[in-house]
């Protein structure tokens, strides 16, 4: 009886380990921001939804921001456009503007006893797109 139970906890054990070894910690975190007094709409598809790097010359309304966060520089543009196309689709935008894509300084690690502490900061990647609603 030992034996059967002992292997039906290691057997989903090992199987989250093989899981998180094949996937690594590869993630795209997506944040959105409504703006406050704007117009809301349905959900969009996130199939349609345009990325564009310049502000369109179409009509349209700004209707919140996504903001996505890579975990690392390995992580392709393709899965980070789909990130982003999630976040506004759940906006009910048509497109996003790309408005900021830079490293900067996310967090910090402290180190070491109270008396003696080194802090260390942790950069990472940040994108900011203009989620928008063509009229």
């Amino acid at each position: 009886m030992k034996t059967i139970l002992s292997s039906a906890i290691r057997l989903p054990t090992l199987l989250v380990a093989v899981l998180f070894l094949v996937t690594g910690c590869n993630t795209v975190s997506i944040s959105t921001k409504q703006y406050l007094g704007g117009p809301r709409f349905g959900p969009s598809d996130p199939a349609r939804i345009e990325i564009l790097r310049t502000e369109p010359t179409r009509p349209n309304v700004k209707i919140g921001e996504v903001q996505a966060q890579p975990s690392s520089d390995s992580i392709p543009v393709e899965e980070i456009e789909t990130e982003l196309r999630k976040g506004a689709a759940k906006l009910g935008a048509d497109a996003v503007v790309v408005v900021y894509d830079k490293t900067q300084v996310v967090g910090a690690v402290v180190n070491g006893p109270w008396w003696g502490r080194s802090v260390s900061t942790i950069t990472g990647r940040v994108i900011i797109a203009v989620a928008i609603k063509y009229q």
